[in-house]
C-alpha cells in the first residue's frame, strides 16, 4: 500500500478531485497557502499496483512534472472504499507490480555514491580472497552478504526500459568500475598473502577447492546467473526486499573475481582464464534476465514519444548481451562436456581394475586414481596415468597383479596410459581382551603397533608401462 501527496496548480483543483472521485479513491485536501502557483496538497492512500494508472490519469488533466509527487509506503489502511479499490486493481493488473517512478526511485537508490561502492567492493572482494585461499564456504559467503552489486545491474536495465539515459549510464559505469576495481584489489591481496607467505610456500591453487569451483564453468553457471537476474528484477518491481536477492548475485560474480586475482598473483592462466569467462558469462546473464524481466512486466517510459526510443535500445542492447552469451557459451558447453568425459573415463577405469582383481582373496582393499583425461587433455578420451593403491595382508602380493590391470584396460581402450601399483601391507589388531588375559605377554599386537607397523612396511611402487 501506498500514501501519495500532490500539489494541485492554480486551476486544476477541480479536475484533480474529479479525477479521483471517479476511480472512487479516498483523499483529503489541503489549502495551500505559501503563495505559489498551487492552491491545494491533496492525500489519499492507493494499492501499489494501482500507483501508475491513477498518476497517469492525473497527468491528463493537468499535474505535470514540476509539481511535486510524494509517494510513501503505508502499513495500513482501513476503509470500505479502499477495500473495493483493492479488489478491483487485484483483478486488472499485476498485483507485485509497482509504479515504474517508484521503481526509478528504488533503482537510483540501490546504486550507490561512487565512495560507498568503491569501499564495499573492496572489502568484499579481499575477504572472497581470504576465503578462497583458505578453502572456507563460510568466509566466501560472508563476502557475498556486503558486496554492492546487484543496484548498478538494476539501474542498467531500469535505465533501459524507463528510456533514463542518465540511470542507464550510471548503471554501466558503476558494473564496469566494480568488475575491474574487484580484479585489481583480489591481485594486489593475493600478490599480499604470497610474498609474505601467509599461506604455506608452493601452495598449488588449483588444488584448492574453492578456487578449482571457479575454474570449470559450464553449463548450470548460466542457469544461475539466469536465475540471479530474474529475481533481482522481481524482488525490485514487486518492492519488497532485494538484500537476499543480492547475495545471490553477488554469488556469481565476487568469487569467480577473487579468482581471477589468484590466479594472476600466482601466474596460473587456466584458473585467469577459466574464472573469466565465468564472470563475463554471469555478468551478462544477469541483465539479459533483469532486462527481460523488467519489459516483461510491462515497464515503459512515461512519454509515448520515448517509447520507441526504448524498444531500439531494448532491440540492441539485447542482441548484444544474447551474442556475447552464445560466444561464451561455446567455452561453457566444451567444459560441460569434457566434465562428462571425465566422470565417463574415470568410471570405466574404475569397473576395469575392479574387474581385474576379480576376487583375489589376498586383496584387503583397493583405491583407483585416474590421472588426467578429457578436462586436462582436451583433444584424450583417456587417462594419462592410472594409479592403483592395493592393500594385502602379511606380505602377499597378487603376481602380475600390473599386468592384468592393463590388460583390463586396453580391453577398454585405454592403451596409452601407464599403470602404477602401490601396495601397502594391511594388518589387523587381535582380540584386546584376549591380549590382556594373557598377562601382557605381547601375543597379540596393540592397534598402536598395528598402525605402525604398517607405515613402516609401505611398499615401493610397481609401474608398468
Amino acid at each position: 500500500m501506498r500514501l501519495v501527496q500532490v500539489s494541485i496548480p492554480t486551476g486544476k483543483r477541480d479536475a484533480v478531485l474529479s479525477t479521483l472521485d471517479e476511480q472512487g479513491i479516498d483523499y483529503v485536501v489541503a489549502d495551500e497557502t505559501s503563495g505559489r502557483e498551487y492552491t491545494a496538497v491533496v492525500t489519499f492512500p492507493l494499492p501499489s499496483q494501482a500507483v501508475e494508472p491513477v498518476l497517469e490519469s492525473l497527468r491528463e488533466v493537468g499535474i505535470e512534472r514540476d509539481a511535486y509527487t510524494v509517494v510513501l509506503a503505508a502499513e495500513t489502511v482501513v476503509s470500505r472504499q479502499f477495500e473495493d479499490l483493492v479488489e478491483r486493481y487485484e483483478e486488472d493488473t499485476d498485483g507485485d507490480r509497482i509504479a515504474r517512478e517508484e521503481l526509478r526511485a528504488r533503482a537510483e537508490e540501490m546504486a550507490p555514491t561512487t565512495t560507498t561502492y568503491v569501499l564495499m567492493t573492496v572489502v568484499s572482494v579481499v575477504i572472497a580472497t581470504a576465503g578462497l585461499l583458505l578453502d572456507s564456504p563460510s568466509v566466501v559467503v560472508g563476502s557475498m552478504v556486503i558486496a554492492p552489486l546487484i543496484g548498478p545491474a538494476m539501474a542498467t536495465n531500469v535505465g533501459t526500459v524507463l528510456a533514463d539515459e542518465e540511470l542507464f549510464g550510471r548503471g554501466v559505469k558503476l558494473q564496469v568500475l566494480g568488475l575491474t576495481l574487484a580484479v585489481v584489489a583480489a591481485t594486489a591481496f593475493a600478490l599480499f598473502v604470497k610474498t609474505t607467505n601467509l599461506v604455506p610456500p608452493g601452495l598449488e591453487v588449483t588444488e584448492v577447492g574453492e578456487v578449482a569451483e571457479r575454474t570449470t564453468p559450464d553449463v548450470l553457471s548460466l542457469v544461475v546467473a539466469l536465475g540471479a537476474g530474474v529475481a533481482g528484477a522481481v524482488s525490485l518491481r514487486s518492492g519488497v526486499s532485494a538484500s537476499l536477492v543480492g547475495v545471490m548475485i553477488a554469488v556469481a560474480l565476487v568469487p569467480p573475481t577473487a579468482a581471477i586475482g589468484i590466479g594472476i598473483a600466482w601466474g596460473v592462466p587456466a584458473v585467469v582464464a577459466g574464472s573469466s569467462v565465468l564472470v563475463l558469462v554471469n555478468t551478462l546473464s544477469i541483465n539479459l534476465a533483469a532486462l527481460a524481466t523488467f519489459w516483461y512486466g510491462g515497464y515503459r517510459p512515461e512519454s509515448w514519444f520515448a517509447l520507441d526510443q526504448a524498444r531500439s535500445a531494448l532491440a540492441k542492447q539485447t542482441g548484444v548481451l544474447v551474442a556475447a552469451i552464445l560466444v561464451l557459451s561455446v567455452a561453457l558447453g566444451g567444459v560441460t562436456y569434457g566434465t562428462f568425459q571425465q566422470a565417463t573415463m574415470e568410471q570405466s577405469v574404475r569397473a576395469g581394475v575392479t574387474e581385474a582383481v576379480g576376487d583375489d582373496a589376498t586383496v584387503q582393499s583397493l583405491h583407483v586414481e585416474p590421472e588426467g583425461g578429457p578436462l586436462t587433455s582436451p583433444l584424450s578420451a583417456e587417462p594419462d596415468h592410472v594409479v592403483v593403491t592395493v592393500g594385502v595382508e602379511d606380505g602377499e602380493r597378487p603376481a602380475q597383479l600390473a599386468t592384468q590391470i592393463r590388460a583390463a584396460l586396453s580391453e577398454r581402450g585405454y592403451n596409452s596410459a601407464t599403470v602404477e601399483v602401490r601396495f601397502v601391507d594391511v594388518q589387523t589388531a587381535g582380540d584386546l581382551a584376549a591380549y590382556s588375559s594373557k598377562g601382557n605377554s605381547g601375543s597379540y599386537p596393540t592397534a598402536s603397533t598395528a598402525a605402525s607397523s604398517t607405515l613402516s612396511r609401505f611398499s615401493s611402487s610397481v609401474t608398468l608401462v
